[in-house]
């Protein structure tokens, strides 16, 4: 069984989330952790041809490297499914996300928590912890 205590970072195509990645880093506490960054693009959507979100998606992959985290991008219409899954192969123990007034996404944040109810969650606000 691994012991590692790996932590998983949730993004958008947003620059913005690089303060998300920062706060990944400072929750990491073994230096063989891993900080992996996740992006999960709906199915159908054509994210990689406009140019904001493409700069912001490789700024963000830049980010990552630089912090020693690695970037994935899936394609899911099952978002909570799939970070939960990613999540348990990956050894996650605690995940990062960005807080948001919308519904939609606390929906997002209240599924995860009962997919995965033995996962530490940090939720950021846009200005900060």
């Amino acid at each position: 069984m691994n012991n590692l205590k790996n932590i998983l970072v949730c993004v958008t195509q947003q620059k913005t989330c690089e303060r998300l990645i920062k706060r990944g880093v400072e929750l990491k506490d073994n230096k063989q952790s891993e900080i992996y960054v996740l992006h999960v693009a709906k199915e159908g959507d054509n994210f990689l041809n406009t140019p904001y979100q493409d700069d912001a998606l490789e700024y963000l992959f830049d980010i990552s490297k630089e912090n020693g985290a690695s970037m994935t991008i899936l394609r899911s219409n099952y978002i909570a499914k799939t970070i939960a899954d990613f999540a348990k192969k990956n050894n996650i123990h605690k995940i990062v996300l960005g807080a948001s007034p919308l519904d939609y996404k606390s929906s997002i944040i209240e599924e995860l928590k009962k997919l995965l109810p033995d996962v530490e969650f940090h939720i950021v606000g846009l200005k900060g912890p």
